[in-house]
């Protein structure tokens, strides 16, 4: 009885939760207002947000340890919107992907807004538009640094989608995803408050980038089908999904052993070692991989979620080291 009175409730008021669920309207949301929501992918827009936010405090403090960076007064302010531009990156992104994916989510994703009739592709596409300009706009208000890597970002987010469409390239596709998730998107926060091309945000963000290049396959698992059909070869429609696993595999598990090696060697602190521990969760995904099947609730597999959650570890993870092993020596930061 209890269950029923809440799943009336949040009929009434949120609405669905999961993008497979059907439309409904609500007291505060319409149906299209949430067709706009589902078109941004809000759960892909937290990894971002929380990764870049984690990220810019680090490199704040790393910088005011090591290079006696001046700590502005509004440090968080600036580090919220920063973090908020690139979250807004991401959704622009989103939209223009499935503006662009239209005859493939028509197979794989039919329940998505724009298959459906609630947004049309034309609309969606402006909607990119608008998000990537505002971004851009909102990034000059940061740093040229910031500004520059926010662009290089758009860059191979568009072209991704757009023609020269590199999205539809064997293996280059995975490279087009890595680069600006995973090197670009990890010293776009860290240009915030430091110095983005020096040893330790190029070695975490080389390593998160071959670590994505593997990791992505798995968001290809539901749209094998949908990708042949539509002229896209991943690896996991030229060589079946058990063979994508083993080919990605290494990608997601040798550049946490670089993480002792550059420790050893001088370019990493000491204090980053327990960030190897995650290579656990790259044979989780490789399991995973394996004996994938879809999930009725979900978009993606479980090794997609899986993927996800242990980049945003690593991101954390890398942060909080940093912080708690250098804030105690800061004086007056909070």
């Amino acid at each position: 009885m209890k269950d029923s009175k809440l799943k009336k409730i949040r009929d009434q008021y949120v609405g669905k939760l999961t993008i497979k669920e059907p439309y409904s309207k609500t007291k505060y949301l319409s149906v299209r207002l949430r067709a706009v929501v589902d078109l941004f992918r809000p759960f892909t827009l937290l990894a971002p947000y929380v990764i870049s936010l984690f990220i810019s405090v680090a490199s704040l403090i790393f910088s005011a340890r090591n290079y006696g960076t001046v700590i502005p007064s509004d440090w968080w302010i600036i580090v919220a919107q920063s973090s908020f531009t690139i979250a807004i990156v991401n959704a622009a992104s989103n939209s223009l992907n499935q503006a662009t994916d239209l005859e493939s989510d028509k197979i794989s994703k039919p329940y998505r807004p724009i298959p459906l009739g609630l947004i049309k592709k034309d609309e969606a596409q402006s909607i990119a538009y608008v998000l990537y300009l505002f971004a851009l706009i909102r990034s000059i208000a940061i740093n040229e640094n910031f500004t520059i890597i926010i662009f290089l970002i758009m860059l191979f987010t568009v072209t991704y989608s757009l023609p020269p469409r590199m999205k539809k390239y064997l293996f280059i596709n995975q490279l087009w995803i890595a680069i600006p998730r995973g090197m670009l998107g990890i010293l776009a926060a860290w240009s915030v408050f430091g110095n983005p091309f020096t040893p330790t945000p190029l070695i975490i963000g080389s390593i998160a980038t071959f670590y994505l290049i593997g990791g992505m396959t798995t968001k290809d698992i539901t749209d094998s089908k949908a990708d042949k059909m539509t002229g896209v070869k991943t690896l996991i429609n030229t060589f079946g999904e058990k063979k994508s696993a083993l080919i990605s595999f290494p990608f997601m598990f040798f550049p946490f052993l670089f993480i002792p090696i550059s420790i050893e060697y001088g370019y990493l602190d000491y204090y980053l070692w327990p960030l190897t521990g995650l290579i656990i969760m790259s044979c989780i995904i490789l399991y995973l991989m394996v004996r994938s099947k879809e999930n009725q609730k979900y978009e993606n597999v479980q090794a997609w979620t899986i993927m996800y959650v242990q980049y945003m570890l690593y991101a954390m993870g890398f942060s909080l080291l940093i912080i708690f092993s250098n804030v105690f020596e800061i004086p007056n930061l909070f």
